[in-house]
């Protein structure tokens, strides 16, 4: 009996995502290649394979005869899409939000282990009237939940966002005592379930220096140290507030092996420096797996075949992981 497979959502039909996600495929060996379900459309798939020059045989994921070697479709209609790539278009919003609500439909009924997503522009899904702020609070969203966190992962560097796509002054607000410990513990159940035993967690401070007991601000003193407290209390080797300008360095030469950022850039510009080709996304609080790129549409170079596919191996990869490993409950709170 065959595993379950992975669905991969081929995101924004205009950007890169069909062209990374038939390289990735066309890379992998065939018995793992057999393992993967491409959520897209086909004629945008066929003209990807043409840019990236690639002889992938594309197969209906239900059809009764499946060739050794082929990659599986579930095509999407979506009325209204652009001939060529790199177009700003409301119809690929839509198309991206199909894409992903039938993924997500696919792993609530079983039909997938979990879920695999390229990049979607935020702009498109919006003038769709799909009003999210990107993939994760779509996900949220689609399964029912109140909210979800953005963990990226890398080898030598995790962070997990206490917020991610809001204005700098809100992340500040929304970074609260009992944001910050809901973040602790799904970091804490997230890497376990990865197979460490013991993570040793660190958390950002929000100011300079966190603050500098009081000079640069209290935000520090009166929302992340009772969080801390809190998540130690609960038995969570947790240290923190520490302060962003080195907390990074440490994690990276092995001090820790989770970082909690307190909003998306203090996150992502770390991550990226150090693992820009194979940082991946996971959301974290839903209850079905999904990991994804950390990467853009990249509408400039979409059709020319030249888009790197390294990060797709990495989603991919991870995904089988998760699909692997056994899930947490649910952290408490």
């Amino acid at each position: 009996m065959k595993a379950t497979p992975i669905a991969i959502t081929i995101g924004d039909p205009s950007g890169v995502g069909a062209e990374v996600t038939l390289r990735a495929a066309a890379d992998l060996p065939a018995d793992r290649r057999a393992g993967l379900v491409v959520v897209g459309d086909r004629a945008v798939l066929e003209r990807a394979k043409t840019a990236c020059k690639l002889d992938l045989p594309l197969v209906d994921w239900d059809a009764a005869e499946k060739p050794d070697g082929a990659l599986l479709l579930r095509h999407v209609p979506c009325p209204g899409l652009p001939d060529s790539f790199g177009v700003l278009s409301p119809a690929c919003g839509e198309a991206a939000y199909r894409y992903i609500k039938t993924a997500v439909q696919m792993v609530q009924s079983r039909q997938a282990a979990g879920m695999v997503t390229a990049p979607i522009n935020k702009e498109a899904l919006n003038a769709a009237g799909h009003h999210h702020d990107g993939h994760t609070g779509l996900l949220a969203h689609l399964t029912g939940q109140k909210g979800a966190w953005m963990l990226l992962a890398s080898e030598r560097l995790n962070v997990i966002h206490v917020s991610t796509h809001v204005a700098l002054r809100e992340a500040i607000t929304r970074a609260s005592p009992e944001r910050i410990l809901q973040t602790i513990r799904m970091g804490h159940a997230h890497m376990q379930r990865m197979g460490l035993t013991h993570p040793r967690i660190a958390v950002a401070g929000i100011n300079p220096h966190c603050g500098e007991a009081g000079l640069f601000g209290r935000e520090d003193d009166d929302q992340v140290v009772p969080a801390v407290a809190a998540a130690r209390a609960e038995g969570i080797d947790v240290s923190g507030p520490v302060s962003a300008d080195t907390v990074y360095h440490r994690a990276y030469h092995g001090a820790f092996d989770l970082v909690v950022a307190q909003y998306h850039d203090q996150g992502h510009i770390p991550i990226k420096l150090v693992a820009f080709d194979t940082a991946v996304n996971v959301s974290l609080g839903l209850p079905i797996d999904r990991s994804s790129v950390d990467h853009g549409t990249a509408f400039d170079i979409a059709g020319t075949g030249k888009a790197n596919h390294a990060n797709m191996i990495c989603a991919i990869e991870y995904a089988l992981r998760l699909a692997n490993a056994a899930r947490a409950p649910a952290p408490v709170g």
